[in-house]
């Protein structure tokens, strides 16, 4: 009886320690899966907004882009009288 409970007691912490070690390693790499997927959408996002920023600012007012709509603007204008 002694030596059964002698093992369930070294026996029963480790096995506690690998069952916290699998629960531990999948609580991380679940977390760094959200993490990366955070990332992601954050660089997405930012990209966006660049890429609006950049078009917004190409085509803002005393640019030549905004003189070269304004003067087929007023070309096709004349042109329709």
């Amino acid at each position: 009886m002694n030596t059964a409970k002698l093992i369930a007691w070294l026996v029963l912490p480790l096995v506690a320690l690998v069952v916290l070690g699998v629960v531990a390693i999948k609580l991380v790499s679940a977390l760094l899966g959200v993490g990366i997927y955070l990332l992601v959408g954050a660089a997405v996002a930012g990209g966006a907004y660049y890429l609006y920023a950049r078009a917004k600012r190409s085509v803002g007012p005393g640019t030549r882009n905004r003189r070269r709509i304004e003067a087929a603007n007023e070309t096709y204008r004349m042109r329709n009288r």
